[in-house]
Order: C-alpha cells, then structure tokens, then sequence
C-alpha cells in the first residue's frame, strides 16, 4: 500500500509541474487574443496551483486579467465550485462508507 501511495503522490506532482505551464498571468493571452470560456475553466481548475506559483513568480496570477469577459468568468467558475465541490462531496461520501 504505502509503495501505491507514492506513486500516486510522485505523478501528482509530476501532472502539477507539466500543468503550471498553462497558468494565468504567462503571457498567452493579450488584448488582441483574450482568454475564453476553456481557458476559464482551464485556470478554475489550476487555481490553487496558481496560488503557490504565486508566492515565487509575481506574475503568475490567479485569475487572467487579459480575459473575453463573462464567458472567461463563468468558465473559471464553473472550474472552481465543481472541482472544489466535487472534492468536498467525495470525500463526505467516502467518510459515510467508512
């Protein structure tokens, strides 16, 4: 079990290092080709990665700022309270089973 458990841990980490690529604040999107719906949800997903790549490269942010408006908003929240509350229901789910 623990040599499972490792390895699940190890390709989390090596998923968050491939994905931090991808965040909000690296210059893919400008005022000429903003962030849309996917890339909002793209970034509701990577949020709390963002959030630590944040703390070391100022210009990693959260939230795309050079984004499409309300379609880049509702994918990002959509991102978020699925994600999170999809966490949040599996892991009540499983406290029931045990």
């Amino acid at each position: 079990m623990p040599r499972k458990r490792f390895a699940l841990i190890a390709l989390a980490l090596v998923a968050a290092l491939f994905l931090s690529s991808c965040l909000p604040g690296d210059g893919k999107s400008s005022a000429e080709k903003p962030a849309g719906f996917w890339t909002g949800i793209w970034h509701g997903w990577v949020a709390p990665i963002s959030l630590v790549a944040h703390f070391f490269n100022k210009s990693i942010r959260v939230y795309e700022t050079a984004n499409s408006g309300w379609w880049y908003d509702f994918g990002f929240y959509l991102a978020i309270t699925a994600g999170f509350g999809g966490l949040a229901f599996s892991a009540r789910a499983r406290r029931k089973r045990d």
